[in-house]
């Protein structure tokens, strides 16, 4: 698998994991220092800031996720250990555009350690 396929499959689990409420293969796929960073959040003014063990829980207890969304990456910028991927999402009820930031670990595995994202309602 080369590098951008290995990228891009990191991505789909996370946004697989999201769909199905999936912990166990969110907490594979996400770095230890994950965080989701948004600017307002859920109509909220200001940047929201959610660590990984937070995110799990919200997912875990339906807070976030368990909806199928269309997922288009419309990026891949690597840089040997780094990478930032932009994609958009749709689901039933919301727009997404979200920019993540992924490492690759001491595992030898891509890890999302950054999630920016912006959610938009569907009118």
């Amino acid at each position: 698998m080369t590098t951008t396929e290995k990228i891009e499959q990191a991505i789909i689990n996370f946004v697989t994991g999201g769909d199905n409420s999936d912990t166990v293969l969110l907490d594979k796929v996400l770095h230890n220092d994950f965080r989701v960073t948004n600017n307002g959040f859920l109509g909220t003014s200001g940047v929201t800031i959610i660590d990984k063990k937070k995110y799990l829980s919200n997912i875990k207890n339906g807070i976030f996720g368990g909806l199928p969304r269309i997922m288009k990456i419309e990026s891949i910028d690597n840089s040997e250990t780094i990478a930032m991927v932009k994609l958009r999402l749709e689901s039933p009820e919301n727009h997404f555009v979200s920019y993540n930031s992924l490492v690759l670990d001491t595992d030898n595995e891509w890890k999302l350690i950054n999630n920016l994202a912006v959610v938009e309602a569907k009118n």
